[in-house]
């Protein structure tokens, strides 16, 4: 099975790559206002807004550094109703995937309720590979808030307001 890697401070995380749409560059946001914490913006993909939620910020309280490897990983996410919505995960080192098996994966015995998508752990040369599911990212609130119906979705409202950068252009600055 294969797993895309990705760094969250120095703590390195997988996801599944089979939920994986596409994996795109860093774009510049379009914020929303009064957004919750960890909700980075709104971005157009193929003519369609996107929320994106900054991993960093909602899980460790730092923002992702705006690096030429931190991408934006476009996963299908359930929204109330069960339908399958697109949602941005703002990721640093979001480059490499690598092949495990799922026995691979092992518990923590650490059951977080603040963090319910924390999954079980790998361990490789490099040390611990920790598994996000990230269908449980979002509290209620916050995904009712990106997925509501979409005509009067945060995203919606977000991409009326005004413009946003487009999928495959790069319009922020990074660092090397």
């Amino acid at each position: 099975m294969l797993f895309l890697l990705f760094h969250l401070g120095k703590d390195r995380y997988a996801l599944d790559a089979s939920r994986v749409v596409e994996v795109v560059p860093l774009l510049t946001l379009r914020r929303i206002p009064q957004a919750p914490r960890g909700v980075a913006g709104i971005f157009n993909y193929r003519g369609q807004p996107v929320p994106a939620v900054d991993l960093g910020e909602l899980m460790l309280g730092q923002p992702a550094s705006p690096r030429l490897s931190t991408r934006i990983i476009l996963v299908h996410y359930p929204d109330d109703g069960g339908k399958q919505r697109l949602l941005g995960l703002i990721a640093e080192q979001a480059t490499e995937i690598i092949r495990k098996e799922p026995k691979d994966f092992v518990a923590t015995g650490v059951q977080m309720r603040a963090a319910p998508y924390l999954g079980p752990v790998a361990m490789d040369d490099q040390g611990v590979i920790q598994l996000v599911h990230e269908q449980r990212l979002l509290s209620g609130p916050v995904r009712d808030l990106l997925f509501s119906r979409p005509e009067n979705s945060a995203a919606a409202e977000a991409a009326r307001g005004g413009p946003v950068a487009d999928f495959g252009v790069r319009t922020s600055a990074v660092s090397v």
